[in-house]
């Protein structure tokens, strides 16, 4: 019974609500961005839509170490990928200012790329090595006024929920900038909506913000093997705090 209410809920509530309200959002961040307030409309619609999505489908939010980051700082965080609703977690939750690193695809969305390209958020192309280089150099470009990115590392929402490999664009770019990396645990959005599923399972989220890392960059000749121990740790911090059916 309760599964079939959720369902009712879903196709006649929150669905109409999810699609006007994004349809909203996007309009507005565009029209904001269009006519020069980026700062602010290129973050706070978007946050307070991830938050109401998240209360519209009646999941607990726990966010732990955000006292750990710096308004004035930027950073480059890097999140494990268990679903769609990592997006609305991070973006409403985490309480800093980001840009979002996408997949080139994600542009095609009538409005809602849009919104993310007048936003200035990076998509980025791994469909060749070449390719892959450019969307690097473009990460690179948008370091400025202490803006911070957010990457998942492992390319791709989990299939099983479980961790997978993490590829190294993202600690390429912090070490060649300097910048810190912050490893985010997301735990329990797997639930919520899991890959290749089209219905929501109220469950609780948490977001675990850890220790930023500072890559030693003194040694330069050893730049490779410096970006390979700031994955490892940034690995090691967020299986650290993944629940014990992720791991």
């Amino acid at each position: 019974m309760l599964k079939f209410c959720i369902f009712i809920y879903q196709i006649f509530i929150w669905v109409p609500l999810l699609v006007l309200c994004t349809i909203l959002t996007s309009i507005i961040t565009i029209l904001g961005c269009l006519f020069g307030c980026r700062n602010i409309f290129s973050y706070w619609p978007g946050r307070i839509w991830s938050r109401f999505v998240c209360i519209i489908t009646f999941c607990k939010v726990q966010v732990i170490g955000s006292e750990k980051l710096k308004n004035n700082q930027s950073y480059v965080f890097v999140a494990n990928h268990q679903g769609i609703y990592d997006c609305w977690l991070i973006f409403g939750y985490l309480g800093m200012p980001i840009k979002w690193v996408m997949k080139q695809n994600l542009r095609k969305i009538p409005l809602v790329g849009k919104a993310c390209e007048m936003s200035g958020f990076i998509f980025v192309d791994n469909s060749s090595q070449s390719a892959a280089v450019r969307s690097i150099i473009e990460i690179k470009k948008k370091f400025k006024n202490t803006v911070s990115v957010v990457i998942f590392p492992e390319g791709s929402r989990t299939k099983t929920g479980k961790l997978g490999k993490f590829k190294k664009g993202a600690f390429k770019v912090a070490f060649d900038l300097h910048v810190p990396i912050v490893p985010i645990t997301i735990n329990g959005s797997y639930e919520v909506m899991p890959r290749n599923s089209v219905f929501i399972h109220p469950n609780k989220m948490k977001m675990t913000i850890h220790e930023p890392i500072v890559a030693k960059t003194d040694l330069i000749s050893n730049s490779a093997v410096q970006i390979n121990i700031l994955m490892d740790k940034s690995l090691k911090q967020i299986r650290s705090a993944l629940w014990e059916q992720y791991k």
